[in-house]
């Protein structure tokens, strides 16, 4: 590769105020290097090197993606989307525009310089508009993570000037740039703060500083050792029963009796479990998320045990709303989803091979196995004639799709069943794709979409697999879903952290 600084471009005119800048500049760099810099020289030419590429910025990504938090996952997501608008302004306008050579490096004594000196034009810093934007991306999302971040990306940035390959004005432009390429990614993609729900209707609950009165019930089979820990840290006088996935229903019923606040932590189908015994009971619900996927937790705006904790402690709390379904003489609740068709013939296929081969290859695999089958799973009877379909998708309240599949709530007291059927035909991949691009509210020969209140489904074929939360079982015959309006009791902090 050559280097991109022509010299045969005539030199710019002169200009007073720009010679004093780049002079002012250049003793700026020059002060630096005569500087002694106690415990540098091992550190930040290193740590300069691995900047290389965003090498160092995908690594910190990574292990905050590691630690399994989505707020630290969308913290990792959102920098790393920041990195890349701020490389590609910088690789196609920044260095192009001012074509400025690198700094003289006789001032700068050997054991600071890099082995390999960058060739491109000096104006403006890349690896500093990295660093910038990766730190103010995560810091938009998470404070606390921007803060863990913020002075691996200032190091950087001073490493530049320190080694020699920049003048501290390339710097502090690259820097520049860098924020406002994240500030450009919050403006496409706004942050959950800035996501304001609808105004859920507020629950008068009790408020239980140290926790007496909320007895929580733990699923061990979730891996819920650490959030029961802190949640024994934050709550001292809490009521905490761990137990293995089949005592769980009859440790919340035992905890109904006693309990002020029933209390469970574990994934989305012990939380099902939770809401029926709580509505039954009429008790408010702390929801603690310890599965995998935590939909109901998530979107009600908990994500860990400080959500709950504040919630608890200053009694705030929200009603939202249940689904309930009818199936012969099965009926149950489901606060996320119930679906009929390809995605409870994908859990029961996946379940069956998790325990073998583990639960990702599993799920690989009840896919393609799901997807090549030749029949439909599912045919139900609409105005009198029975049709085959693909999918039949309820969510309690409106999903709002991110990416290839509903993702997440904004308001879970809306009133409304988000339905979706995906018809039968040729190539269900193909429709099923379609159907997840479109979105909610939309109709095609593939797909429908409607928001209703109620419905009523016939002629569902004996044993057709049912799935409500995660959970599978059986149906045949009529099912009725319907809404119970603002029926649960659910602690949330009223204010996003």
């Amino acid at each position: 590769m050559s280097p991109d600084v022509d010299l045969t471009v005539p030199k710019p005119g002169p200009h007073p105020l720009r010679s004093r800048l780049l002079a002012l500049d250049c003793r700026l760099f020059e002060f630096a290097a005569e500087r002694n810099w106690p415990a540098a020289e091992r550190v930040l030419p290193r740590l300069s090197r691995s900047a290389n590429h965003g090498v160092l910025w995908f690594a910190a990504a990574a292990a905050m993606a590691a630690s399994r938090t989505p707020r630290a996952r969308r913290a990792a997501a959102r920098g790393l989307a920041s990195l890349g608008l701020a490389s590609l302004t910088i690789n196609t306008l920044g260095k192009r525009s001012v074509r400025r050579p690198r700094p003289v490096l006789d001032t700068v004594p050997l054991v600071r310089q890099l082995k390999r000196q960058p060739i491109t034009t000096s104006f403006p810093s890349g690896h500093s508009a990295s660093a910038a934007a990766f730190a103010t991306g995560v810091a938009l999302e998470s404070p606390a993570w921007g803060a863990a971040v913020a002075p691996v990306a200032w190091s950087v940035a001073l490493s530049r000037v320190y080694t020699g390959v920049h003048f501290p004005s390339d710097v502090l432009a690259g820097a520049v740039l860098g924020v406002g390429a994240a500030f450009a990614v919050r403006g496409l993609v706004p942050t959950r703060a800035q996501l304001v729900p609808p105004a859920r209707p507020r629950a008068q609950v009790a408020a239980l500083p140290d926790g007496e009165g909320l007895v929580m019930v733990a699923n061990n089979g979730s891996g819920t050792a650490d959030r029961v820990r802190a949640l024994r840290d934050n709550l001292p006088a809490a009521e905490v029963v761990e137990c293995q996935p089949d005592d769980v229903r009859a440790e919340l019923e035992k905890a109904a009796a006693h309990a002020r606040v029933l209390g469970v932590c574990g994934g989305d189908g012990t939380v099902n479990a939770a809401a029926e015994v709580a509505l039954r009971h009429d008790l408010p619900l702390a929801v603690l998320p310890g599965g995998t996927l935590n939909h109901f937790a998530y979107d009600l705006g908990v994500e860990d045990v400080r959500d709950l904790s504040r919630a608890v402690q200053q009694g705030e709390a929200v009603r939202v709303d249940v689904g309930r379904f009818v199936c012969g003489e099965q009926q149950g609740v489901f606060l996320n989803t119930f679906s009929l068709g390809v995605y409870p013939e994908l859990v029961r296929v996946r379940e069956r091979w998790s325990g073998r081969i583990g639960g990702w290859p599993a799920g690989v695999l009840a896919v393609l196995r799901v997807l090549r089958t030749g029949r439909h799973p599912l045919e139900a009877e609409f105005g009198g004639q029975v049709r085959p379909l693909w999918l039949l998708f309820v969510g309690n309240g409106t999903y709002h799709r991110m990416g290839l599949a509903p993702g997440r709530r904004l308001d879970l007291a809306d009133g409304q069943l988000d339905v979706r059927v995906v018809h039968g035909g040729r190539r269900p991949a193909l429709r099923l794709l379609a159907a997840a691009l479109a979105g909610p509210l939309t109709r095609s020969p593939v797909h429908a979409a409607v928001q209703v209140g109620r419905l009523h489904l016939q002629g569902i074929a004996p044993g057709t697999l049912l799935a409500h939360d995660g959970e599978v079982t059986e149906a045949e015959g009529e099912v009725t879903l319907e809404k119970l309006p603002e029926a649960l009791t659910v602690y949330r902090p009223l204010t996003v952290s």
